[in-house]
């Protein structure tokens, strides 16, 4: 698939921010509804100069390059994935699911067992695909939809 999956840099927050700003927008009608307010609200800290600073502080944000440009961006806090957003070029191709897989494995190299996320209502069925079970609706997202979800990364034999 030639997909290569890093860290992002400092360097990287321009490619980062067009990224989720293009999937929000593009990829998530189902829970923003076309509406510019909801849009605006979820966007508003997707800008290069707040994801720089989420870098500089820190964050495990990863993305995903395919074809020499970044194609999905990823990010971690402890046992949560809190971010996990695709390029409306590079979606259906398997970028997610193997930006998925890579977070898993960061939950798991930190000590964890489950990890958990909030979802989409665009999101929820591609982490269902991928082992994830809902755990019930969560909390404050404004006019977004959001599903509290899990997924057990114990090793099965």
């Amino acid at each position: 698939m030639g997909v290569n999956l890093r860290r992002a840099t400092v360097f990287d927050v321009f490619d980062l921010s067009r990224v989720l700003i293009r999937s929000i927008t593009q990829l998530c009608v189902a829970d923003h509804q076309n509406d510019p307010q909801a849009i605006a609200q979820w966007v508003a800290d997707k800008d290069p100069a707040t994801l720089r600073g989420w870098i500089i502080d820190g964050a495990s944000i990863w993305l995903a390059e395919h074809a020499g440009q970044t194609a999905a961006v990823g990010g971690l806090r402890g046992a949560e994935i809190t971010l996990l957003y695709i390029d409306p070029d590079h979606a259906g191709h398997g970028i997610g699911a193997a930006l998925l897989n890579r977070l898993e494995q960061e939950v798991i190299a930190s000590g964890h067992s489950e990890a958990r996320l909030e979802a989409t209502r665009t999101a929820q069925a591609f982490y269902e695909r991928n082992g994830w079970q809902l755990t019930g609706r969560c909390g404050a997202r404004g006019d977004v939809s959001c599903f509290g979800m899990r997924k057990s990364l114990q090793p099965t034999d």
